[in-house]
């Protein structure tokens, strides 16, 4: 089972189509999952809510969050942490391994490549909150509590993304 919480963005549904060259057992989750594949299951579930992330990620191998929290500094101060924390306590619990697509923000102005030995030095608030609970994730895996990696790029990357949408307006 391979289960996507924050399913039908669009990360999460370029994954789920993907992950049919692996499986037909793919797992959506959100608050109102909706079908990409024909054979997907559908669970309703607030990623707020700790029993319902464990839930969702019950009978999982691998678990993709890729959800996304409204865009407000207030909001993500608030959600982050506690999707975060339900998701590492959820794949602990039931062993399995999670994959957290991410974006740049924790790492603020770099000169030079990124690199995974690049150090987080925010410059926002968002880049704060999103180093915060990428650093928890990580404490996790160091000490061996959970098998994670953090897939990362910069918003609007890839295809179906809404710059791809402001590009065929015109718009730069």
């Amino acid at each position: 089972m391979q289960t996507i919480l924050g399913a039908n963005g669009v990360i999460a549904n370029n994954v789920s189509k993907h992950l049919t060259q692996y499986t037909n057992e793919i797992r959506l989750v959100s608050r109102n999952p909706k079908k990409v594949n024909e054979t997907d299951q559908l669970m309703k579930a607030d990623l707020l809510n700790a029993q319902q992330t464990a839930d969702a990620i019950q009978g999982s191998k691998v678990v993709y969050l890729t959800a996304g929290i409204p865009y407000r500094t207030a909001t993500w101060k608030t959600q982050w942490p506690i999707v975060m924390q339900n998701v590492i306590d959820g794949c602990k619990q039931h062993n399995a391994k999670l994959v957290f697509f991410s974006n740049v923000y924790p790492y603020g102005l770099v000169e030079g490549k990124m690199t995974e030995e690049t150090p987080f030095n925010p410059c926002s608030k968002k880049g704060e909150v999103r180093a915060k609970i990428e650093t928890s994730l990580l404490n996790e895996v160091k000490k061996g509590n959970l098998q994670a990696q953090i897939v990362r790029a910069a918003d609007f990357y890839g295809p179906h993304t809404p710059f791809e949408l402001f590009e065929s307006n015109g718009v730069r």
